[in-house]
């Protein structure tokens, strides 16, 4: 039996309200998720901690915030919560055709660009950082797709990146409830999603046809990018509004090395790159172009 266990057998069930956390247990795991994920954590989201990480209290029969502090730095904890405490401390919202200006901007200006300057190549690779439950990717192959179907000869690959396990497993199983189809195109509906055998469940699936242009990886910022190649558009969008400004430079300075000369940066409404020493020019609101 690993200590896990005995703990879940042993230890009484902590009760349903919310337990509070001491302000240095909130310290300690603010630094912590910095450091390791780069999600700034000011002592304003010290209440959004706690009620998020009270299901896993719950799951563990942990009666304090200080005694699931201690296992998860402890040896054991690196290796079993880790990636527990990832899925709960990071945000996941998204929708199909999410900000649909920049999936129009990429259809008719930035495809045809990129074609318009290659010598042999038609293959464009594009990178979803930050895909959440693939709802982005997925609308990408959707829209590259259509692109293709008027476009003979014309290829793609899209890599979709999320540091969280959880939503990954969403997006590579790539089902989702009835209600969130309303932004899909009707046309596209037809061709790329497919309805449940069972009318009463109400859900649908990625068709192949879409779902085999990407591919799904776990990533975390923080670490080094791991994989080869030059990419010619990339979509972050939404993701650094949760780091601090050095942060966000230090990131874009990295998606710019990754970019191709002449590749797209498209990044979300909320976020600016002003006063950043980027080598992007600006092509549309929030779309810039690498010099």
């Amino acid at each position: 039996m690993t200590p896990t266990d005995a703990r879940k057998r042993s230890a009484p069930q902590p009760s349903t309200n919310l337990l509070r956390m001491s302000d240095r247990t909130f310290e300690r795991f603010s630094e912590f998720i910095k450091t390791e994920l780069g999600i700034k954590m000011p002592s304003s989201k010290k209440t959004l901690l706690e009620a998020r990480l009270q299901k896993r209290l719950r799951e563990l029969c942990m009666g304090s915030h200080d005694e699931y502090c201690e296992y998860l730095f402890s040896v054991s904890g690196m290796e079993e919560e880790l990636q527990n405490l990832v899925d709960v401390v990071t945000t996941n919202t998204t929708d199909f055709f999410r900000e649909p200006k920049h999936f129009e901007l990429l259809s008719s200006t930035i495809l045809p660009a990129l074609l318009d300057r290659r010598s042999g190549s038609r293959n464009v690779n594009i990178w979803s950082a930050g895909c959440s439950s693939g709802e982005e990717p997925y609308t990408l192959s959707m829209v590259l797709s259509e692109f293709a179907r008027l476009n003979p000869g014309f290829t793609f690959s899209i890599l979709a990146t999320d540091i969280s396990t959880q939503v990954l497993r969403m997006a590579v199983r790539a089902v989702y409830p009835e209600t969130k189809i309303a932004p899909i195109p009707v046309e596209c509906r037809k061709r790329y999603l497919l309805r449940s055998k069972d009318r009463t469940r109400r859900v649908v699936r990625i068709a192949k046809e879409a779902r085999n242009h990407v591919r799904f990886r776990r990533l975390n910022f923080m670490e080094e990018f791991r994989f080869d190649g030059q990419l010619d558009v990339i979509f972050c969008r939404n993701v650094v509004i949760y780091f601090d400004r050095q942060t966000q430079e230090m990131l874009f300075s990295r998606f710019c090395r990754k970019l191709s000369p002449g590749g797209y940066l498209f990044i979300g409404h909320s976020e600016s790159l002003a006063g950043m020493d980027l080598p992007l020019e600006p092509v549309a609101p929030t779309v810039y172009r690498r010099i």
